[in-house]
């Protein structure tokens, strides 16, 4: 059984942040979601406060998110941080070597071009073609969402248990199988400078409840942005209040590492 939920403000949850190793969601947990993933706006902020965050942290910061590994980049430049993308497809270490599953070639031709048919034909329902994984998103058609699932799952059963079928906030989405977020998690804790650290993973949606599921196992810390239902042992009301949490944290690493 996870730990009961806290809110921020507990004295515990913030606990010896010098030796976590921090894996943090993008879309819904570091910035708002947006109605087209192409549309997400980034506060010019947050790139200098996650240096300043893996600085404190010795460098033990990735993020985990199911964009492409070149969209996190870019989202986040100047910053380049160890990283996972694809929901764990694509992993760069934090010496910068790319790790990526193992993928029959072609193996979403046939998902694509349907799905791709179907998006064309609904006004509203984006389609998100990242390579190994093929979304189609719905929050400005949310009246759409039955047919979406009827299409999702159509495209899905004709590959089998070759692709997983992974859901989100207004969005669905189909992958290749044999990687997730707590593999992720899991492969960086094995390395330098995350091995021998608490892990602590934050994030807001259902793909991250693999990412909480392995902090959970490993015996750290689930922080969970929003108040769904999770295996997360904390929540946080909204990106806002995460966002305020984690400058508070930069600002206690900064004051613990004393003047340089």
């Amino acid at each position: 059984m996870p730990p009961r939920r806290r809110q921020p403000s507990d004295p515990s949850l913030p606990g010896p942040a010098a030796r976590w190793a921090l894996f943090l969601d993008l879309d819904g947990t570091l910035v708002d979601i947006a109605d087209r993933p192409d549309a997400v706006a980034i506060d010019p902020g947050l790139p200098p406060l996650l240096g300043r965050l893996a600085r404190g942290m010795g460098g033990a910061l990735a993020i985990v998110s199911g964009r492409r590994l070149d969209d996190i980049d870019r989202l986040l430049a100047p910053c380049r941080l160890p990283a996972a993308g694809l929901h764990g497809l694509v992993r760069r270490d934090a010496r910068g070597r790319l790790a990526a599953a193992v993928v029959e070639p072609g193996l979403l031709e046939p998902a694509r071009a349907a799905l791709r048919r179907f998006a064309g034909a609904n006004p509203g329902v984006v389609l998100e073609d990242k390579g190994l994984a093929i979304a189609l998103h719905f929050r400005r058609a949310p009246a759409r969402e039955p047919a979406v699932r009827a299409a999702v799952a159509a495209a899905a059963a004709a590959l089998g248990a070759t692709v997983r079928v992974q859901e989100g906030k207004m969005v669905l989405e189909i992958r290749a199988a044999g990687a997730d977020k707590g593999g992720a998690v899991e492969a960086f804790m094995t390395e330098a400078p995350f091995r021998g650290r608490t892990p602590v993973y934050i994030g807001d949606d259902l793909t991250d409840e693999d990412g909480f599921a392995a902090v959970n196992r490993l015996g750290g810390r689930s922080i969970k942005v929003g108040g769904e239902a999770s295996a997360a042992g904390w929540s946080v009301p909204s990106v806002a209040a995460l966002r305020d949490w984690l400058e508070h944290m930069a600002r206690a690493l900064s004051e613990d590492a004393g003047p340089a």
